[in-house]
């Protein structure tokens, strides 16, 4: 499904100041509608997008949107709003220095995902949008949802974040990782580079399709076979298992699609996203968490004892947990199984 209307929105807010001390001289996020903000009976829901997705929210979770479906565009004005340092519309590394003429790059300043919120409630200010029936979103885009909670705890009814805590040491560890492979392809050139580091932001993908898949689903997908390509990985040492070449082929993909430097400044906001007690009190919304039972990147024990933290400080919370052998990709994977905790979550009286 398209979206109803896209548009760019240019903040008032210059110099944008950021949460680690730097600055950006200006910001225009791109938004994405599918529906009408001035009609709709449900009112307007912002729907956040994960590490590597759009304003398009149909292009990443098109089961849910649609005539008839949960996201229903004559219900609610749905918003999709690229978030601050990505590479599709909105304010990122790719853009042009208006202070230099030429692309921040690695002169991006670091953004936390108090910043990406706060870029959006200004966009949002900005449109005439005083209040948001529900903010959703899976992974980062959980975090954005709950950083919306705790710092406008009176502009959102419902916070539902799907597969989203602080990350733990092993997030923290491979997100390192991602990022040193990055910055160790000499094509990277110190981030100025012309032409993508294709090998390092291949693997960082690669890297990363490790943690969103669980090991059940490796097994049963590829078990120890060869590579489809016919490759025999016993007789040379550059043969593949059809894991690897799955891997691979993810990582040719993403080099396509997205840029290096926007990698690195959204794994390290992810990094630097904490919650605490005194923040977690100033929740207003009805807040909803799902865990995902195979997910190790963001386990569903973690996002079970998030839940436990925020009703010891007095937050109406619910947790629920999706069965799904997809690890932290069940919330894209399987949309049929989340539809009726987000269902319940939106539509208390429905349910």
């Amino acid at each position: 499904m398209r979206p109803t209307f896209e548009q760019d929105v240019k903040l008032d807010e210059q110099p944008f100041r950021l949460e680690a001390g730097g600055e950006l001289p200006e910001v225009t996020l791109r938004c994405a509608w599918y529906g009408h903000p001035e009609s709709a009976p449900g009112g307007v829901m912002l729907i956040c997008h994960a590490l590597t997705g759009s304003a398009r929210i149909a292009d990443w979770w098109g089961d849910l949107v649609g005539p008839g479906h949960l996201f229903d565009p004559e219900r609610y004005a749905l918003v999709g709003i690229n978030v601050l340092g990505s590479c599709y519309g909105s304010t990122g590394p790719p853009t042009i220095d208006p202070r230099t003429g030429r692309p921040y790059a690695a002169r991006f300043p670091l953004v936390t995902i108090g910043d990406i919120v706060r870029a959006q409630a200004l966009a949002l200010q900005k449109l005439g949008i005083a209040r948001l029936s529900a903010v959703v979103g899976g992974s980062i885009g959980g975090m954005q949802a709950l950083r919306w909670a705790v710092d406008f705890p009176d502009a959102l009814d419902v916070c539902c974040a799907i597969g989203a805590t602080p990350l733990p040491a092993m997030g923290l560890a491979l997100n390192h990782l991602q990022r040193r492979a990055i910055q160790q392809d000499p094509a990277w050139q110190g981030g100025d580079y012309t032409t993508q580091p294709a090998a390092g932001l291949a693997l960082a993908r690669a890297i990363a399709m490790c943690s969103y898949k669980s090991a059940a689903l490796f097994d049963d997908r590829f078990g120890r076979h060869p590579d489809r390509s016919g490759e025999d990985p016993r007789m040379t040492l550059a043969a593949r298992y059809d894991v690897a070449g799955y891997l691979d082929h993810q990582g040719e993909k993403f080099v396509r699609r997205f840029d290096a430097n926007s990698y690195l400044i959204l794994s390290k906001a992810m990094d630097t996203f904490d919650l605490a007690a005194a923040e977690l009190a100033r929740i207003r919304a009805r807040v909803h968490l799902i865990g995902l039972s195979s997910d190790w990147l963001f386990p569903a024990s973690a996002v079970r004892a998030l839940a436990e933290r925020m009703r010891t400080v007095g937050v109406p919370v619910e947790y629920a947990e999706v069965s799904t052998d997809h690890g932290h990709d069940g919330f894209l994977a399987e949309p049929a199984a989340i539809t009726p905790l987000l269902r319940a979550a939106l539509e208390p009286t429905r349910s």
